[in-house]
């Protein structure tokens, strides 16, 4: 199928995306594709080179009659979200996505299919590969691990960059221009706790919920979506409140920046309390699919009998490890006040494992002000630590601060004024763009962030619009024909 998208239009971008897709590329695991991309620079006759953190930027003079306009850098990530189907069977560490046409759409078959931001890199290829589109001096920007840590844009050097305006190929509508977004910061906790021998008597089930759309922390947060990792809480609350259930496993989750699709739990009930349990839970499951029967039609939640389990959770840290991540806030905290539609903080309950005596929980909170992001981060510290938890907090990234006086800004808002005869979405996101952390170390770079449209990214209905790309593509070439004299 990679043969057919390489004959969309535009070709150029589609044959660089169908060979970046090729190359595995998880978020800390970026060897086989950095190496991909210094080779394609090297065979191009660029200048190209690897920073201290495994950044790879190309450089590529101006076209004739654009030397004097400003140096721009263009700049993607090279690594993807790696989900897939709990059925599909796919080795990210060493196959290449396999990629479906469906309509307007290009998706993949079972798993993410990279479109965030692997489209924003094979614009970029196409630029630096093209002998036909007028540019100025470009520098093009390939940072890694964005993902899970933005340590990428982290680590890049200040000074290392020459360019004046940063030109960001990561958001997902075609019609907004990114102006802001928002930080993040991972709360991650950790439990121990004694294994005891199941009691006698007791009889073993697996509860599975599945079927959940999943998504992006960030973009979908505010839609309500259901995450697997509180339903699958509601539904042991209830069975160890009234029935006395007892926990063995969990895993649900996976990606931080993923809203959890699936969870899987195996627990111990009475015997004695089989049939009033398995009749009180399937009235439960019933009411919790109709709460989401409008946004989430797919939702899965299957119990089945299976050997009673050799060892079950300590009872008091059962309770508590219940009660806190019942507790703790999934989903938006806060609205902006100022910016109409726009979530200002969330946080999402990503990843939740109990298995051979410890117990972890991940969390990703995001915020456009950094007094809200650290005043979720006490609340869930202060949820998980008075249940007796450990509690880490990690990767810190700051958002990225509006600039209503942005030359950029109003330059490309202009462009797309007079290509599509309607004003662009000018909007800060709710998602962690790299913009923020590279403002840092280059606080005068004027910032943009445009994209094609990509939908369901982090999960595996992620998808992206061809006739959406086609207008990224126009999109980028009048900017790079627009750019202002230095």
């Amino acid at each position: 199928m990679s043969e057919l998208v390489k004959k969309l239009e535009p070709k150029i971008i589609w044959n660089h995306f169908a060979n970046l897709n090729a190359i595995p590329r998880p978020s800390k695991k970026e060897e086989q594709v950095i190496e991909f991309m210094m080779n394609f620079g090297k065979d191009l006759h660029l200048e190209t080179f690897t920073d201290s953190v495994g950044n790879v930027i190309i450089r590529k003079p101006a076209t004739k009659n654009f030397e004097n306009r400003k140096t721009i850098v263009l700049q993607s990530h090279l690594d993807m979200v790696h989900q897939k189907n709990g059925t599909t069977i796919f080795d990210f560490d060493n196959e290449g996505i396999k990629m479906l046409i469906e309509g307007d759409w290009v998706t993949a078959d079972g798993t993410t299919l990279g479109a965030d931001n692997g489209m924003g890199v094979a614009a970029i290829m196409s630029v630096l590969s093209s002998k036909k589109i007028q540019h100025p001096n470009i520098e093009a920007l390939f940072t890694i691990d964005e993902e899970t840590g933005m340590t990428g844009a982290m680590g890049l050097e200040a000074g290392l960059l020459e360019g004046e305006i940063l030109l960001n190929l990561d958001t997902e509508e075609d019609d907004e221009i990114g102006m802001g977004c928002a930080g993040g910061i991972d709360v991650t906790a950790t439990g121990k706790y004694p294994e005891e021998v199941t009691p006698q008597k007791t009889i073993g089930f697996s509860i599975t919920v599945k079927g959940l759309n999943g998504g992006h922390s960030g973009m979908d947060i505010h839609k309500g979506l259901g995450n697997a990792n509180k339903i699958m809480n509601r539904l042991l609350f209830d069975g160890f409140s009234k029935f006395g259930l007892r926990i063995s496993e969990i895993n649900g989750g996976s990606l931080r920046n993923a809203i959890p699709r699936e969870s899987n739990a195996i627990i111990a009930i009475d015997k004695i309390s089989e049939k009033i349990f398995l009749r009180n839970t399937e009235l439960l499951i019933a009411q919790i699919k109709n709460e989401f029967l409008s946004i989430e039609p797919n939702l899965t939640i299957e119990i089945q009998e299976i050997a009673t389990p050799e060892k079950v959770m300590e009872l008091n840290i059962q309770e508590n490890f219940i009660r806190a991540i019942y507790t703790s806030l999934n989903g938006v905290y806060r609205m902006s006040p100022t910016i109409s539609g726009l979530v200002e903080t969330s946080n999402n309950i990503a990843k939740v494992t109990v298995q051979k005596g410890l117990i972890k929980v991940k969390c990703l909170i995001r915020s456009s002000s950094e007094s809200n992001k650290q005043d979720l981060t006490n609340s869930l510290k202060s949820a998980f630590e008075l249940a007796g938890f450990e509690v880490e907090i990690s990767g810190e990234y700051p958002g990225w601060q509006p600039n209503v006086n942005s030359k950029i800004l109003e330059i490309v808002s202009n462009i797309y004024e007079d290509l599509h005869g309607e004003k662009a979405h000018v909007a800060a996101c709710h998602a962690g763009l790299e913009c923020g952390i590279l403002g840092q170390n280059y606080p005068k770079m004027d910032m943009v962030s445009f994209g094609p449209t990509i939908l369901g990214a982090h999960s595996p209905d992620e998808k992206v619009s061809i006739s959406s790309t086609q207008k990224f593509w126009r999109f980028l070439q009048e900017i790079l024909k627009n750019i202002p004299k230095k």
